[in-house]
């Protein structure tokens, strides 16, 4: 019989031992529903069910209903871990972040919290400061970080107005390839979508995101052109095979409208590919009617949102004149899930301009997520939004999910519900790859003093 371990240290120490021996069995874990895929998951009809989970070369090998805790085990010479009904999701997958921004926060002093203030700042420092040693030494960090609370996979905007796109996408080839194996990179272009009036660049840009295996991304914003941008961003990413994501309606001004237009494209030109939409913002500021109208094209048209309360939080509705912010500035994640639109949460931005905070935790994105959107009562599936969702709109298969012949990539959380996981930081929780677990401490700032102005480079 396995002996339940009530902490997390010496759980962790017995999961090393037992991984070092090629197979054990993990009982009575407490696994989400929407996040296995499993028979077990299917019966179970609730948002958890307990089961034992066998791990061999560090995948998963069975997934069975919980054993009672006096039942023998099959296989005496097996190892069995009792978690004690702790709560286990397969990693995180960050659908959209800005790793080339991250940590630029320190050297950008006129940033003054709101959206403008954020662009001219972080135009500044990128045209004096990001050469590829600025940028790797910055994105690894961040790497660093997402890796220690349990990402696997991340999508990264990568600033691309010439001449950064010759440095920044060199760059991110290597660092994906350094990575391989611990978190999957995935990188989006983004530039104004009014530079895809010029022939040449929207060309040159998108051989350049189809060569790296991207996405073709812009941020696009109400222009009197706006749908014949649209139109040129779909074809160049038909014609090169690539997928397409767009930042969208950041704003507070009901009058701007991109989601739908993005939606009346897509549909319009049938396009075959995925397509992401970040931010969405005013659409929480519109009527009803017109809500109602692009939602419904939105489902049509089989758009994915992601959401990203962290900067939308920080970002929108902040005065200069010290006043309260009146809304929360979150898209309307309920209204889309009903019709059956694919919604996902995000980090975004972590110490820049754009946001002052964060850390690429998506505990901590989820949990944010969780209480600014009212994602619970009940909780329902709503972890997907962290996990399987940005798994699929990323194309990756194996992440997101927990299910035999799986990597066993899992994080294991002393909670044994979603009110005792999202109390508290769960800076204990127990990030496991390829069934063992990690140790891979948190970066310290200091790393990046030399490039903050703070000590010597």
């Amino acid at each position: 019989m396995a002996a339940i371990v009530s902490d997390q240290s010496a759980l962790r120490a017995q999961l090393d031992s037992a991984a070092r021996l090629g197979r054990y069995v993990l009982r009575n874990v407490r696994l989400c529903a929407a996040t296995t895929r499993t028979d077990a998951a299917n019966a179970a009809g609730t948002e958890f069910f307990l089961a034992d989970a066998s791990v061999e070369k560090g995948r998963i090998l069975a997934i069975t209903p919980a054993s009672p805790c006096h039942a023998a085990a099959s296989d005496p010479d097996l190892p069995a871990i009792d978690a004690g009904g702790r709560v286990v999701i397969p990693s995180f997958v960050d659908c959209h972040t800005h790793l080339d921004k991250g940590h630029i926060l320190p050297r950008t002093p006129a940033a003054d919290g709101t959206f403008d203030g954020a662009l001219a700042a972080t135009r500044c420092d990128r045209t004096a400061r990001w050469s590829a040693g600025d940028l790797g030494r910055r994105i690894d960090f961040a790497l660093r970080s997402a890796f220690h609370y349990g990402t696997s996979a991340i999508r990264t905007h990568l600033d691309s107005q010439p001449p950064q796109d010759g440095i920044s996408w060199p760059l991110f080839l290597e660092l994906r390839q350094h990575w391989r194996g611990r978190i999957a990179l995935q990188a989006s272009c983004l530039f104004p979508i009014d530079m895809a009036r010029d022939d040449a660049f929207l060309r040159a840009i998108a051989r350049r995101v189809a060569d790296a295996g991207g996405v073709l991304g812009a941020v696009a914003y109400p222009l009197p052109d706006i749908d014949h941008l649209l139109d040129r961003m779909f074809r160049a990413a038909a014609d090169h095979g690539l997928d397409l994501d767009f930042h969208a309606d950041e704003s507070a001004d009901p009058a701007a409208d991109v989601l739908r237009r993005i939606a009346d494209t897509a549909l319009r030109v049938s396009f075959a590919g995925k397509i992401l939409v970040g931010h969405c913002c005013s659409l929480a500021m519109q009527a009803p009617p017109v809500v109602d109208a692009t939602l419904d094209k939105v489902a049509a048209a089989g758009i994915t949102v992601v959401s990203l309360p962290a900067c939308n939080l920080y970002l929108q509705d902040r005065s200069r004149q010290g006043m309260t912010p009146r809304w929360r500035g979150v898209t309307l994640l309920h209204e889309m899930k009903r019709r059956g639109i694919p919604v996902a949460l995000a980090s975004d931005n972590t110490r820049d301009p754009f946001n002052s905070y964060g850390d690429l935790d998506m505990l901590d994105t989820f949990r944010l997520g969780t209480r600014a959107l009212h994602l619970d009562h009940p909780h329902g599936d709503w972890i997907k939004a962290v996990s399987t969702t940005p798994a699929q709109i990323m194309r990756l298969d194996g992440h997101g999910v927990i299910a035999t012949g799986q990597p066993a990539d899992l994080i294991i959380f002393e909670g044994r519900s979603w009110s005792e996981i999202l109390s508290r930081a769960e800076s204990d929780r127990i990030v496991m790859r390829m069934g063992s677990p990690i140790s891979a401490p948190l970066p310290v700032y200091a790393e990046l003093d030399a490039l903050e102005g703070l000590a010597p480079a």
